[in-house]
């Protein structure tokens, strides 16, 4: 029997990286994975994929505005979904040669199969063949990642009523795609069909989509969508998705209690993803579920088996990516005698669509719940030369500060490049920086990162200079 120090099950962002990291720390280092491609949902059939349709999409929408640039195009622009879905394709199985390349540079044994717990220190490995070979770990963590929900009364057939894996693989572009869930997914992959001509509707729950989001961000966001054709049933409950031949009809509840049905030819369940530990035996490993069926982690993200940890989608928190990456590393050093931390409250969120949204630290309504004092410093992109000579004029920088003390609570942008803006806002939070403090930082002109010095000079005495 192959016996390792650390043995990762799953290779997602969190796994694989876990695993890299354990073996830089002299650990000899196994990885098991059910999939013949290394990578996991983010890879596969989430974050990278869906990041090259939205490219594809946006490219092609941008040729309407061709002409404004004094590019003038002739002839008929078409879309070809075969060839577009074809480079999303190739994009993933690229990404994922080269995490098997990773692997191998790192002298990480991978294992192809589903690993179940034989006891605490034993994995068995069964293959897609039905053989299986048995494991030793010393430690183990656990990075089995989530998959998407959907609603008890919802048959997912994944030719008409789809989850979000089906919709990045599509034979053809929806005439009327409805979603079901304003979360990221939902208006990631909505704004793709949008782009590519299909008609969209949103149904959403609460009273808003990214209801997680900061409020303003939401309306914001809305609004950009609106304009450009997405219809938005918020405070809509679904009460069925029928699907009859090529048409699914779903019906909501409104606010006011009436029924409406929309009619499409695709629905695309969006509502949120669920820890996956399917076929795991956790419970041989004495490894405890919560009710929601997360693993039970304590701060260390030890599980209630000692030597057994647990990181990710099927841990508490948010299901991001560079969330379970930071988790990943946090154990592998952890194992090696290290001390290290992270701070969940500075982990940013981003939805990819465009304009970008992007998050880190408090929202208003957090603060308002917590009886904060607080002060608020925004700047619009259309105040800004760049977004102006880029066309991309939608949206704001937002931050929020302590009122006694300056210091930074939050930074929430919607506009352009905003999912790379964050990255300022998190250096700032973690060096506990106050708005003052961004003020007095040069930013390079004409750029769109000077919305951040704005608005950090509109928290700072309301003195903004261009606005």
């Amino acid at each position: 029997m192959s016996s390792f120090d650390v043995v990762v099950i799953g290779s997602g962002p969190g796994g694989y990286v876990a695993a890299i990291r354990c073996a830089q720390l002299g650990m000899k280092t196994a990885i098991i994975e059910k999939y013949s491609t290394l990578g996991g949902t983010c890879l596969n059939v989430g974050c990278i994929p869906s990041k090259a349709l939205l490219a594809s999409s946006h490219h092609f929408q941008e040729i309407q505005h061709f002409a404004d640039h004094g590019i003038e195009v002739s002839g008929e622009v078409k879309v070809n979904l075969e060839k577009m879905i074809a480079r999303k394709q190739a994009v993933v199985d690229q990404t994922s040669g080269g995490v098997k390349f990773l692997m191998d540079k790192n002298n990480i044994t991978v294992f192809e199969g589903l690993g179940s717990f034989e006891s605490a220190t034993t994995i068995k490995v069964t293959k897609n063949d039905g053989s299986s070979e048995t494991i030793e770990a010393k430690n183990t963590i656990i990075a089995t990642g989530s998959k998407p929900s959907s609603l008890p009364f919802i048959s997912i057939d994944k030719e008409r009523v789809i989850t979000s894996t089906e919709a990045l693989k599509l034979k053809e572009v929806p005439k009327h795609l409805i979603i079901i869930g304003g979360g990221v997914i939902g208006l990631e992959l909505g704004q793709v069909y949008l782009r590519l001509g299909s008609q969209v509707s949103v149904v959403e729950f609460a009273d808003r989509v990214l209801p997680t989001m900061d409020g303003a961000v939401s309306k914001e966001i809305t609004k950009v969508l609106k304009k450009a054709g997405m219809k938005f049933y918020t405070s809509h409950k679904v009460q069925g998705v029928e699907r009859n031949g090529d048409v699914v009809i779903v019906k909501a509840e409104n606010a006011k209690g009436e029924i409406i049905t929309l009619e499409g030819d695709y629905s695309l369940v969006s509502v949120g993803r669920r820890p996956y530990t399917d076929g795991l035996n956790a419970e041989k490993a004495g490894v405890k579920l919560t009710e929601r069926g997360q693993i039970e982690v304590n701060d260390h993200l030890q599980t209630t088996a000692s030597n057994i940890y647990a990181i990710g989608d099927v841990v508490r928190g948010a299901m991001l990516a560079h969330k379970a990456e930071e988790e990943g590393v946090l154990v592998a050093e952890q194992l090696a005698g290290q001390k290290p931390h992270i701070d969940y409250n500075l982990i940013p969120g981003v939805v990819y669509t465009w304009p970008e949204v992007a998050a880190v630290g408090k929202t208003e309504e957090q603060l308002k719940a917590e009886g904060k004092e607080y002060k608020v410093g925004q700047f619009p992109f259309k105040a800004l030369g760049r977004a102006r000579a880029s066309a991309d004029t939608d949206g704001f920088v937002k931050i929020l500060a302590d009122k006694a003390t300056d210091e930074i609570l939050g930074f929430h942008i919607v506009g352009a490049r905003a999912a790379d803006l964050i990255a300022e806002a998190v250096v700032a939070m973690e060096f506990r920086a106050s708005a003052e403090d961004i003020t007095r930082m040069s930013h390079a002109h004409p750029t769109f990162a000077e919305a951040i010095k704005e608005a950090a000079l509109a928290a700072t005495e309301n003195r903004a200079l261009h606005v």
